[in-house]
């Protein structure tokens, strides 16, 4: 830190650690989730897609709540007081967590049942349940219960023979009130969400809950059912490992998924009106609090809402399909080696397919002049992915085949130990990751002998390598044959794969070694060579804002005069428009895909420096992860640039953050500017959409 004179002077003169000048890292993670359920109301998008959004707001607040708050109630028990740079105890956050989280949940029922089951209705796909349920044949429900749900369904007694037995998290779960007693009916989740039926409109579905209502006594022969109701638990799913004393990370992670699924309740939902006294019961005997509990007035479970929607064959329904572009430095190229050779190659996904990069790897496998292929592997397409088999099919080709794969993906993790342990099987060197960081970094590369040299190539990228997200993700990637970046990436996997103790790279910044000195080096430079008559700039796009050192360095530019803007999709901790903050922007946009890009754009004194790579600015992935960052020059760097400033742009999908931590659609505010979506012209100019 002594070099960063201009920005450690600003550091220490100026107070910028004051807890006003930090967001809660929790509390805006749920606003990031409010503006998703409130993209379901946004008619730009097509009706299925607008359910696709409510699905994913639900999902979404499934894992915060199996991670982030199961993680602050064990900050809680284990005593935990510290204040967070907002100076919020882990208690107190909590309490906020619970009452943001109830306005959310209050609003995506008045959303559901007021906006969209309404809209569903009149293109003729109906949703029964209550007394509408009459209105279709009981024989043809009666079939469907005996032939499909009966046999997966298993009645559990509560009395003082049976104590309640291990229930799984996010399964709908039935408390049946029977006349002499209670029982518990858990529903599988290989059960449809929603059952389809043939009806006199175009698409009926019956909430599975309320199939299996019609029929409980068929469960309970002899016994009269008096009433039932749905709850719904949710456990903390963050395992538990430490790695310095396991012998085998594979075991000890396939170990503490078995656990996972039984962890700390950290959440109850449960349907409007279920007796305070069973609420009681399961509270003792789950050991949760009152305030872990959230009434729901309608359907719970609706994360499942994707079961609805594939059974909706309606396109007009939908966002209209698009064919991703083949950038023009690799059309009509058969050989994606030579196509690299001719000069580095960016690629902006989903608007440029991510064909070239699974056959990057599938021609690695196949070209006889490769001698090895080495690949960080995070998240994959799971068992189809075609990636993986390619690197299965270079080692049967007696290839050398190293794969870096991260076993802590949170997750994914089952899918990964299915990769590893198969990759393994056909002969590849698999390592599981380093101690104590996770492998967040995706990069592969392959060594190619070419005449009398071996010539390196090589893939980076903001995204994994997995072609199901790639349609749905933006991300950057780059392949290149850059000798020093190569070269850089080789020692690196020596760094990951033998514990190197490299420090230092040529081109690439690398977590947590050299990264945060590097972004806080270019911070500097800006704000020393920030002039009236040479303006500096910095423009950052990625996923997620929360480091204070980060933070309070980007106070110090804006203090300088530097011009920020940043946009960050989801958590921002900054506050932007303060006495420390007047230059800074804050930008978020929620669209029809998930941005997932991260570029790092730096412009004072005459230069353009532009870097893309795997890392948010947050404290994991500064110093937990192992993360790559690389530069773009030339033309690439202009282009990168370029989908800054469209995404800047943006109109139609950009929120702005306000200096009280609400998000306002900047439509709304700035009310002059046309109507202009950022995805959209990125899909007319980089591919072809559907008629």
């Amino acid at each position: 830190m002594a070099a960063l004179s201009k920005l450690g002077s600003l550091l220490r003169t100026a107070d910028l650690s004051r807890p006003e000048y930090f967001f809660n890292r929790e509390l805006s993670w749920l606003e990031f989730n409010a503006r998703v359920l409130e993209e379901s109301l946004h008619t730009v998008h097509p009706l299925l897609s607008r359910m696709r959004f409510l699905s994913i707001f639900y999902s979404n607040l499934d894992e915060f709540f199996m991670i982030r708050v199961a993680g602050i109630k064990q900050q809680i028990r284990a005593g935990v007081r510290e204040r967070g740079p907002d100076g919020l105890t882990p208690r107190q956050t909590l309490v906020r967590i619970r009452e943001r989280v109830r306005q959310l949940l209050a609003r995506a029922e008045e959303i559901f049942h007021e906006k969209l089951l309404p809209a569903l209705e009149a293109e003729g796909i109906h949703i029964y349940q209550g007394r509408r349920l009459s209105r279709l044949p009981r024989e043809a429900l009666e079939k469907y219960f005996q032939d499909q749900v009966f046999p997966l369904l298993t009645p559990l007694a509560l009395d003082s023979a049976h104590p309640v037995p291990p229930l799984r998290g996010l399964e709908l779960i039935l408390w049946v009130e029977l006349r002499d007693g209670s029982a518990l009916v858990p529903i599988p989740q290989v059960l449809p969400r929603f059952v389809p039926f043939h009806t006199s409109h175009r698409y009926g579905f019956v909430p599975i809950e309320r199939l299996i209502g019609l029929f409980l006594e068929e469960l309970f022969p002899g016994r009269k059912v008096k009433e039932y109701y749905t709850f719904r638990l949710t456990r903390n799913a963050d395992l538990e490992i430490s790695e310095a004393e396991a012998d085998d990370l594979l075991e000890l992670v396939e170990k503490e998924l078995r656990r996972r699924r039984l962890g700390a309740v950290v959440r109850l939902e449960v349907s409007e009106g279920m007796p305070t006294e069973y609420l009681h019961f399961l509270m003792e005997e789950l050991e949760f609090e009152p305030e872990d509990v959230y009434e729901v007035s309608g359907l719970l479970g609706l994360e499942r809402l994707w079961d609805l929607l594939n059974e909706v064959d309606e396109p007009s329904l939908l966002d209209r399909p698009f064919v991703p572009a083949l950038p023009s430095p690799l059309q009509g190229k058969s050989n994606i080696f030579e196509a690299i050779a001719q000069g580095d190659i960016l690629l902006h996904h989903p608007y440029d397919s991510f064909l070239p990069v699974v056959e990057f790897i599938q021609q690695a496998a196949r070209d006889p002049q490769v001698l090895a292929i080495k690949q960080t592997l995070y998240r994959t397409t799971g068992e189809k992915s075609l990636i993986v088999q390619a690197l299965r099919e270079a080692t049967n080709r007696g290839k050398q085949v190293t794969v870096l794969i991260e076993l802590k993906a949170r997750f994914d993790e089952e899918s990964n130990i299915y990769w590893a342990k198969e990759l393994e099987k056909a002969g590849a060197n698999v390592v599981y990751g380093m101690l104590g960081l996770k492998i967040h970094c995706k990069a592969a590369l392959v060594i190619r002998r070419e005449g009398n040299t071996l010539r390196r190539y090589a893939h980076l990228s903001t995204g994994n390598y997995n072609e199901k997200t790639a349609l749905m993700y933006t991300d950057i990637g780059l392949l290149t044959a850059d000798p020093e970046i190569t070269r850089d990436l080789a020692e690196l996997f020596n760094y990951l794969t033998g514990n190197s103790g490299q420090r230092e790279w040529r081109r690439l910044a690398v977590a947590p070694e050299n990264l945060r000195q590097t972004f806080l080096s270019e911070i500097e430079q800006c704000i020393s060579e920030h002039s009236s008559e040479q303006p500096a700039r910095i423009l950052l796009v990625m996923n997620s804002l929360v480091d204070s050192e980060m933070i309070r360095a980007l106070y110090a530019a804006s203090l300088a005069g530097v011009q920020i803007d940043l946009i960050v999709r989801g958590i921002c901790c900054l506050v932007p428009q303060t006495p420390v903050s007047p230059t800074i922007r804050v930008h978020s946009i929620v669209g029809r895909f998930l941005e997932h890009s991260r570029l790092y754009i730096f412009r004072s004194g005459g230069t353009l420096r532009v870097y893309s790579g795997s890392a948010d600015w947050m404290p994991r992935n500064l110093d937990r992860r192992v993360e790559i960052v690389y530069p773009l020059s030339g033309q690439l760097a202009k282009q990168a640039e370029e989908i800054a400033e469209t995404l800047l742009s943006d109109t139609l999908h950009t929120w702005l953050l306000q200096s009280d931590g609400k998000y306002i659609r900047r439509r709304e505010i700035e009310t002059e500017l046309p109507l202009f979506s950022a995805q959209l012209e990125f899909l007319r100019r980089r591919s072809l959409l559907k008629v």
